[in-house]
């Protein structure tokens, strides 16, 4: 085979054969295809597109670029949950020990933080002394001796998908359907779960801004995951406002505490509760119904509060920063931001709220970049409610004093308020099975 016959083929709008396919990720991973040929392969896909077929030939030669997890004697049914990434989304926290303390094995390989969204793994290494560089054995101990364990990504894992995305995000292709299916699939696909719940989001905070590009994104990953054996299930789900109050790593970690103790904001608790019981059902565990009075009684009974203690102290964390939140240091400056004027708030840009956030240390623009785990936002205020000019919409929280005018301008510019109420969209608005 040629790289220059299959860049012409697909240029000219020809489908890629499964050896093709093969053939050009194992020669790209080895060193043997240069970037400039695979560039060029990126923007005619960006232009073509890939049909099904393709992209699951695709997505299954980036699972098979590296190693691929083995979890066959961790004990009972192994579940996870991927969100595709917003703002406020701290549902990992709450969503997995919930379900592991019903009787499901949660091994999940979570990744960090990059431009406005919020990575799982800083939020978790804001806890003194948790430890997300685990060995896989120690991984899988634990996951069977507590029911869970949360980890960053295996670098072993869908090497492939390193390289591409890399490639992709200097040449304008990461906006491409096949592509962004191929990598989130080729590293989930990696590891050896049974189920799989999909948060795909959808909105201004997401990176799909439109509800028919994410039910074609969720459709399609759902669609692969059942090729490779996977119980799937999809919800999409709004992300035109922040997810709960909370925008930055321990502020996050303390409201998933506070969720988990009862007493998490309304929007947060309502969607971790689903996202919950739809992994339930995939598992068996009884009806949606069933599975969602399930999911809510391990909240009310504080089982799932105890297992994430438990996994907190199984990888080296202090469970009693998990028992007494309030041990989470403060933030040395604070800044309140304030209305402009009375009215609705009925709607906001949320990824300049994420963007906020970063502005103020709580996130990275590169993978250099150390984060600030106290920086962040609060919202007082959101989408829907009625305030008064003057009013205290946010406050925003940082060790250095530089980045508040930045960070609230962009939140205010963020923010529309109009004397009518708004249409508020409910939280799960589609579900892929």
């Amino acid at each position: 085979m040629r790289m220059y016959d299959i860049i012409q083929k697909k240029r000219d709008g020809g489908a890629l054969t499964e050896a093709e396919i093969k053939w050009f990720i194992e020669g790209y991973t080895a060193g043997d295809i240069p970037d400039y040929q695979v560039a060029a392969l990126c923007m005619a896909i960006y232009f073509q597109g890939m049909n099904l077929e393709e992209t699951t030939a695709l997505t299954f030669a980036v699972r098979d670029s590296g190693e691929r997890l083995n979890f066959s004697d961790i004990k009972g049914l192994r579940v996870d949950k991927h969100s595709t990434g917003g703002v406020g989304d701290k549902t990992s926290l709450v969503v997995t020990p919930i379900v592991a303390s019903l009787g499901v094995k949660v091994a999940k390989m979570s990744g960090r933080g990059l431009g406005h969204t919020g990575g799982t793994i800083d939020k978790l290494e804001a806890i003194p002394g948790f430890c997300t560089d685990l060995p896989v054995e120690k991984f899988k101990k634990i996951v069977n001796e507590v029911g869970i364990a949360i980890v960053g990504q295996n670098e072993k894992l869908a090497p492939a998908d390193k390289l591409l995305y890399a490639l992709r995000d200097v040449t304008a292709t990461v906006d491409s359907l096949p592509l962004i299916v191929s990598s989130i699939m080729g590293k989930k696909l990696a590891a050896d779960d049974d189920c799989i719940v999909l948060d795909v989001k959808t909105g201004s905070g997401s990176f799909m801004k439109t509800q028919e590009k994410s039910r074609e994104l969720a459709e399609w990953m759902v669609a692969i995951g059942k090729r490779a054996g996977k119980r799937m299930r999809a919800l999409i789900t709004d992300m035109d406002r922040p997810l709960g109050n909370a925008i930055g790593n321990s502020l996050e970690v303390v409201e998933a505490i506070e969720t988990l103790q009862g007493k998490g904001p309304a929007d947060l608790t309502e969607l971790c509760v689903a996202l919950a019981a739809h992994i339930l059902n995939l598992a068996e565990k009884g009806d949606l119904a069933q599975c969602e009075k399930m999911a809510r009684g391990a909240i009310e009974d504080g089982s799932a509060l105890k297992m994430f203690a438990d996994m907190v102290s199984a990888q080296g964390g202090d469970e009693s920063w998990i028992l007494s939140p309030e041990k989470f240091p403060k933030a040395a400056y604070s800044h309140e931001v304030k209305a402009q004027k009375s009215g609705y708030i009925v709607g906001v840009d949320t990824e300049s709220y994420g963007v906020a956030s970063l502005l103020l240390g709580a996130g990275r623009n590169t993978k250099e970049d150390v984060i600030d785990f106290t920086a962040g936002v609060y919202l007082q205020a959101k989408t829907g409610d009625r305030v008064q000019k003057g009013d205290v919409i946010a406050v925003l929280y940082s060790n250095k004093k530089t980045g508040f005018t930045a960070a609230e301008q962009r939140l205010l510019a963020a923010t529309r308020i109009e004397k009518t109420p708004p249409k508020v969209a409910p939280l799960v608005l589609d579900i892929v099975e």
